[in-house]
């Protein structure tokens, strides 16, 4: 048996499946399905979900294993992740409690923690 393609080679375009066939049974479903967020992912980023799923989500290991540095499996996550519509590595989610300690402790102005309370996002300054 092949390997899941994800992509159209010719486009980069995301596949649906149009059928679907149990050799058991013989029992064939036509139609359009997606293949979900696996669809969304090169053949070579679900290899390194695979690995990282059997490595218990253990980063250190898995680059081991790949023999990469950790900063690099470190950003093919990233990378995975921003396929999947999660946010970029700069986005951090912040509870409103720790938004009010900030204030709090003068670390951030009223409108710094009233735009962090309204989007419950905060993007990293890098000053």
């Amino acid at each position: 048996m092949y390997p899941l393609l994800t992509r159209d080679p010719v486009s980069g375009g995301e596949l649906i499946v149009t059928r679907l066939e149990c050799p058991e049974s013989g029992i064939v479903i036509e139609g359009q399905f997606s293949l979900g967020w696996i669809g969304r992912l090169s053949r070579e980023q679900l290899n390194f979900v695979e690995l990282l799923v059997k490595h218990r989500g253990n980063i250190q290991k898995l680059a081991a294993e790949m023999d990469m540095a950790y900063n690099t499996a470190r950003s093919r996550l990233d990378e995975i992740v921003t396929a999947l519509g999660g946010p970029p590595d700069n986005v951090v989610q912040v509870d409103r409690r720790e938004i009010l300690d900030r204030l709090a402790a003068k670390e951030i102005n009223v409108e710094e923690a009233m735009l962090l309370l309204k989007g419950q996002e905060y993007v990293k300054s890098y000053r």
